[in-house]
């Protein structure tokens, strides 16, 4: 049986990754960004965020695919052809894109996320489950920018971004993200899930569960941090607080300070007082019309919409005509 082929293009910027971390945790108010989240147990408790009840994204998202599948997949090809490669952007335990396999039967898949190691462990199992389908990972911070190397992606492709991962990112940068996905599709195509502004009550249970599933991938942050830099947080001195700003359209994930402390890492400290908080994530929920002007703005010229009957969430098909 073919092996997926793994290139990981994260791990040798690791002395930047360290040093936009630091970065961020001396910065007034401290932050640290979403990336951070995703080392190998960070991708799993992330995984059974997608399987609790008060959060909705996940199985809305697949509804809305399953429901609307026949009709995407006449979409695709008549937009870009069939056998077109699929690539995955933030692909996780690639569970997402599998579901499409049957439909799009794309030609090959590349599957795109920062951590690569969890990326493999999925990629294998998928090729045991797709003998005969060409398989790439790739490690890559697409945070920073959506490219790859040249030969690794030939002709036009259908680039997949689901579970509203777009409202990580703050307007400016969502679009820079979004004009680098229509370079990277090279004439074919990007299929995007986006959040919905909805009821608070709805939005701020889905980021604050009942179980603490959501608060354990929280304060994981800080243990990868520990390995990152060497520092010395202790989990049980910080709790998981998220909250709906209305003004910015966007869930705040934050950790908060139980008391007066000093976390100590290579070279560098950061006084905290009780009640201070590190930001550590944004998830920004959209206006349908909004976004589709922002997918515009990126060069996408058309576009077809699949929602929900509550209207909570949104899929996009976006080509450039």
């Amino acid at each position: 049986m073919r092996a997926p082929s793994i290139v990981d293009l994260y791990r040798p910027q690791a002395a930047s990754r360290l040093d936009e971390a630091a970065a961020g945790l001396l910065a007034v108010p401290a932050t640290v960004s979403p990336k951070f989240f995703y080392d190998a147990l960070g991708s799993r408790l992330f995984d059974a965020i997608t399987e609790l009840d008060e959060y909705y994204p996940t199985r809305t998202e697949a509804a809305i695919l399953a429901r609307h599948g026949d009709a995407l997949a006449a979409a695709v090809q008549a937009s870009i052809g069939t056998g077109c490669p699929l690539v995955d952007l933030g692909a996780g335990n690639c569970a997402k894109a599998e579901r499409l396999f049957p439909l799009l039967k794309p030609g090959r898949y590349l599957a795109l996320d920062i951590s690569a190691d969890f990326l493999g462990e999925s990629l294998r199992a998928l090729q045991w489950r797709h003998p005969s389908l060409d398989i790439t990972g790739v490690g890559l911070d697409f945070s920073a920018r959506l490219a790859l190397p040249p030969g690794l992606l030939r002709g036009p492709a259908l680039l997949f971004y689901p579970g509203s991962s777009i409202g990580n990112f703050d307007p400016p940068s969502a679009l820079r993200l979004l004009r680098e996905a229509r370079e990277l599709a090279a004439g074919g195509g990007l299929l995007i899930g986006v959040d919905l502004v909805k009821p608070v009550a709805v939005l701020e249970r889905a980021y604050d569960d009942e179980l603490g599933v959501t608060a354990a991938f929280n304060l994981n942050v800080l243990r990868h941090l520990n390995r990152l830099l060497g520092s010395d947080f202790l989990p049980s001195q910080w709790r998981h607080v998220a909250f709906f700003n209305a003004e910015r359209s966007c869930i705040e994930m934050h950790l908060e300070a139980r008391q007066n402390l000093v976390v100590r890492w290579r070279g560098a400290e950061r006084s905290f007082a009780g009640g201070e908080r590190i930001h550590t994530e944004d998830s920004r929920k959209w206006q349908l019309a909004g976004f589709r002007s922002l997918l515009q703005q990126a060069g996408f010229g058309r576009m077809r919409v699949w929602e929900d009957d509550a209207r909570w969430f949104a899929v996009l098909l976006a080509t450039e005509r």
